[in-house]
């Protein structure tokens, strides 16, 4: 379960309501897809009027979008502190596994996340190349840590990065949708596959 305080994303105070409404709209969406949360349904989850909830998110796409970057900050937080491996293969395997732990565990999260067209979502090239994206910069990151040692081809890390992101989501969405009819372990060693003969493809 994703844990998050608001004032962490925003650096700003944040009443108790508002957290709460943050939590109870992020739980709808964990449990039932973001199809499911409205204004009203939150609202009477927190035990507060209709109202309110309009005091603290301006409609349902603000409170979307709120749970949207609550969730993407707390993930790149924990992603980032997990120990790391200085080796390159190691690093790349740690991230694929954090990735498939999250959208195997939290399909319906991950869909709104990843997937979802939504007002605010980031766009690529340049809230990527910007360093926008708390879970691409990871993978970014990798790249250039193995291009400056001399592991990788010099090539551009944030095309690298979003090749092995688009992979990998692809692979997702196809098992998610039952187009690959493999055990969840047979899929996870599927996707290390794949990464491994890509990561071979883009060595120095």
């Amino acid at each position: 379960m994703l844990v998050y305080t608001v004032d962490l994303v925003y650096g700003v105070d944040v009443s108790a309501t508002a957290e709460r409404l943050l939590a109870i709209a992020r739980e709808i969406v964990i449990d039932e897809g973001a199809d499911a949360v409205s204004m009203r349904r939150v609202a009477a989850a927190a035990g507060v009027t209709p109202m309110t909830i309009y005091r603290h998110y301006a409609n349902r796409e603000a409170l979307l979008n709120s749970v949207a970057h609550a969730c993407f900050a707390e993930i790149g937080h924990r992603w980032t502190h997990r120990p790391r491996s200085a080796d390159l293969d190691k690093r790349v395997i740690e991230l694929l596994d954090d990735h498939l732990d999250f959208a195997l565990g939290q399909p319906r999260l991950y869909d709104f996340l990843f997937t979802e067209r939504r007002e605010g979502a980031r766009r690529w090239p340049d809230n990527f190349r910007d360093g926008g994206s708390p879970s691409l910069n990871l993978v970014a990151d990798v790249v250039r840590d193995g291009i400056r040692r001399g592991e990788l081809r010099d090539e551009d890390e944030w095309e690298l990065a979003l090749m092995f992101a688009a992979m990998i989501h692809g692979l997702v969405r196809l098992y998610g949708a039952g187009r690959i009819d493999l055990s969840e372990e047979e899929f996870r060693a599927l996707c290390h596959r794949f990464v491994g003969r890509m990561l071979d493809g883009f060595r120095a």
